[in-house]
């Protein structure tokens, strides 16, 4: 199952089609790979499917994409049982960031795939070492935290356990080139690199509108406006999810000490429902 450092794996699998697990399962597409996209059931299978088929049709109308529909339709599946996932080279997990299920859902994926196969978290915070610890190949598995909206992101954080071989590093690499985005490496440690960062200016900018500084959209356009940053640290709150990015801080809270813990007003939200886009409203109202 060996890869030249720029073509895509022929096989990929992704556990969990949510919005990241599409975005991924449509990047792979897009760069020629056969995908598998398991969910927990059929219901959540059939969603995916259209997930993932609408982003690519959204892709071939912006020109964007360079095969007929029929011709990605052919190299897409979607299924209920990890045992779909034996011929693949690759599979990414990309299930919601909770220790215990990550846990669960790549020991599941271990079990079904073979021994030459690369297992990737998509996971953001959670520690790739804590992970590997679980599974009987940790040399084959690394972190490979996409971004959201993965389609449009052009940064790939890859994430290099301890155990991690430095050839499944060098592979994942060049899987991350054929897909047209940049990949960066980092040692694990917690919140890796990109979300240490990312959490710190969203939980200050939150705790800015908690404390009155400034409305939520001048917060944003001060970032957007004064460092270029591509969309405002309150708005992406908004798209991340506010319960996401409050698990994320909670974890970095408990491993890197207090200043990442959650301000009141991102916990207020979160137990009242207000999760951002995907709820219709955060620190935004969203249209559905």
């Amino acid at each position: 199952m060996t890869q030249s450092s720029s073509s895509a794996p022929a096989h990929v699998g992704v556990l969990g089609g949510g919005r990241m697990g599409a975005g991924i399962a449509h990047a792979f597409l897009l760069a020629g790979s056969r995908v598998t996209v398991i969910e927990r059931d059929e219901i959540a299978a059939d969603a995916a499917a259209a997930r993932v088929l609408s982003s690519v049709d959204a892709s071939i109308s912006r020109g964007t994409a360079h095969e007929a529909g029929d011709a990605y339709r052919a190299r897409f599946e979607t299924g209920t049982d990890t045992a779909l996932f034996a011929p693949c080279d690759l599979v990414v997990e990309a299930v919601p960031e909770d220790l215990a299920l990550k846990i669960d859902a790549l020991t599941r994926v271990e079990a079904a795939i073979g021994p030459d196969a690369a297992l990737a978290s998509n996971t953001s915070s959670i520690s790739i070492d804590e992970l590997a610890a679980t599974l009987d190949r940790p040399e084959r598995f690394l972190g490979m935290h996409f971004f959201n909206p993965v389609p449009a992101s052009t940064l790939v954080e890859i994430v290099r356990g301890a155990a991690t071989a430095p050839t499944q590093v060098d592979s994942a690499c060049g899987w991350i080139h054929a897909l047209d985005k940049t990949p960066i490496v980092v040692t694990d440690a917690p919140g890796f690199a990109s979300s240490r960062l990312g959490v710190a200016i969203g939980l200050e900018a939150i705790r800015m509108l908690e404390e009155g500084v400034a409305s939520a959209e001048d917060i944003d356009a001060a970032m957007t406006l004064g460092y270029k940053h591509p969309v405002g640290p309150l708005r992406l709150t908004d798209i991340v999810g506010l319960d996401v990015r409050l698990g994320i801080a909670e974890y970095l809270a408990a491993h890197l000490g207090e200043r990442f813990e959650p301000p009141t007003l991102l916990r207020r939200l979160v137990a009242e429902g207000h999760l951002g886009r995907k709820s219709g409203r955060g620190f935004y109202e969203w249209d559905a």
